[in-house]
C-alpha cells in the first residue's frame, strides 16, 4: 500500500488527510519515484481554500515539490534508471509515498545536494530567480526583498546580492543575524517599515521584490521605486493595475532549476530547512508554515532512519 495526502473538499488546513491505496504502477513513458521528502508551499493552502482551484476535481492530491529515488522505469524510457536519485515538481501528486511521473518533470540530484534540500526547490528556486531577473539588479542598485528568510526570499536575496547589488531584506528579528551572515542588511517588517527603509537608504530603493501584500507594493511605489522594477509574487493580475511586474515560476528559464541546485550543492548558495515533519503529520506541518517567521523550507518526510537507508540501498 501507498500513502497519499488528499483533500475531499475546499476549506481550511484541517481538510488535509492521509489515505492508503494500492501502489501506483508505471504506464508507457513513465517512471515511478519512491518519494522521500516533499516540500510545502503557501500556494498549497490557497488551492485548498479554492482560490487557485478553479476546475479542480475532488478529491485531490496535494503538493508539488519532491525528491526521492526511482524504483520503476517503463520500457522505452531513456536516461533514467532504477536507483537514480531525483527531484522535481508534479502538482497535486508530490505528497505521497510513490509518484508516477513523466520523466520530463525530473532532475538528477547533483553530488553534494541533500535529498531533503532538493525537495524544497522546484517552486522556490524558479520563483526566486525569475523575480530577481525581472527587476534587473546590478552593482549600482539598492534592492529591497521582503520575506527574506522564507523559502523564496532566502534564495532571492542571495541571487540579488550575487549581482553586486546592495540588498535589504525584511524578516522577523529572530532571523536578522542569519541574513547578516549572508551580507544582507535586515529590517523588521510591520509598522514603521517605510520609515526604516528611508533611514537605511536615504538615496532611495531602486528595485524591489515583494513577497507580501498589496499594501507593501503600494508602500514601495510611494517610496519612489519604479513600477517596472518592482516584482510581486502574490498579486497576480492585480499587479498590472498597480503598474508593477508579477513574474513568478512560470517565467523561469529552462535550466534555471539545475543551475541553482548546482550552486547550492557547491555551497555558493544556501537553502536552509526550517523543519521536517512526518507525512502523517501533514496538518501540523501546514499549521507551522502558515504561522510564518520561518527560516527556509518546511518539508514532509515519508521514511525515517533504517527505513530511509533501506530505500536508498535498494
Amino acid at each position: 500500500m501507498s500513502r497519499r495526502v488528499v483533500f475531499d473538499q475546499f476549506g481550511g488546513i484541517d481538510q488535509f488527510h492521509i489515505i492508503d491505496e494500492p501502489e501506483p504502477q508505471v504506464g508507457p513513458g513513465q517512471v515511478r519515484v519512491r518519494v522521500l521528502f516533499a516540500g510545502l508551499n503557501p500556494v498549497d493552502w490557497k488551492i485548498l481554500a479554492g482560490g487557485h482551484g478553479s476546475g479542480l476535481s475532488l478529491p485531490s492530491g496535494n503538493g508539488n515539490d519532491f525528491s526521492g529515488v526511482i524504483d520503476q522505469v517503463s520500457g522505452g524510457v531513456d536516461g533514467w534508471a532504477i536507483g537514480d536519485l531525483v527531484f522535481g515538481g508534479n502538482r497535486f501528486f508530490a505528497q505521497a509515498d510513490h509518484l508516477v511521473v513523466d520523466p520530463s518533470k525530473l532532475h538528477h540530484l547533483p553530488d553534494g545536494l541533500g535529498l531533503d534540500v532538493a525537495a524544497g526547490l522546484d517552486i522556490t528556486a524558479k520563483t526566486a530567480i525569475a523575480g530577481v531577473r525581472a527587476i534587473r539588479p546590478g552593482p549600482s542598485d539598492t534592492v529591497f526583498i521582503s520575506g527574506a528568510a522564507g523559502g523564496v526570499g532566502i534564495l532571492a536575496v542571495q541571487i540579488a546580492r550575487a549581482t553586486g547589488a546592495r540588498v535589504i531584506g525584511s524578516a522577523s528579528r529572530a532571523n536578522h543575524q542569519a541574513l547578516r551572515a549572508l551580507d544582507i542588511e535586515p529590517v523588521a517588517y510591520g509598522d514603521g517599515l517605510a520609515d526604516a527603509l528611508r533611514e537605511l537608504a536615504p538615496e532611495g530603493i531602486t528595485a524591489a521584490y515583494s513577497t507580501r501584500d498589496e499594501a507593501e507594493v503600494e508602500m514601495l511605489l510611494e517610496l519612489g521605486v519604479p513600477g517596472d522594477r518592482i516584482d510581486t509574487i502574490t498579486l497576480g493580475p492585480q499587479a498590472r493595475e498597480l503598474g508593477v511586474l508579477s513574474d513568478g515560476m512560470s517565467k523561469a528559464h529552462e535550466g534555471d532549476l539545475d543551475a541553482l541546485a548546482g550552486a547550492i550543492a557547491r555551497g555558493v548558495l544556501i537553502a536552509p530547512i526550517d523543519s521536517v515533519y512526518s507525512l502523517d503529520d501533514v496538518v501540523e506541518a501546514y499549521r507551522h508554515l502558515s504561522a510564518g517567521h520561518l527560516r527556509g523550507k518546511v518539508l514532509l518526510r515519508t521514511a525515517d532512519g533504517a527505513d530511509l537507508a533501506a530505500v536508498l540501498e535498494g
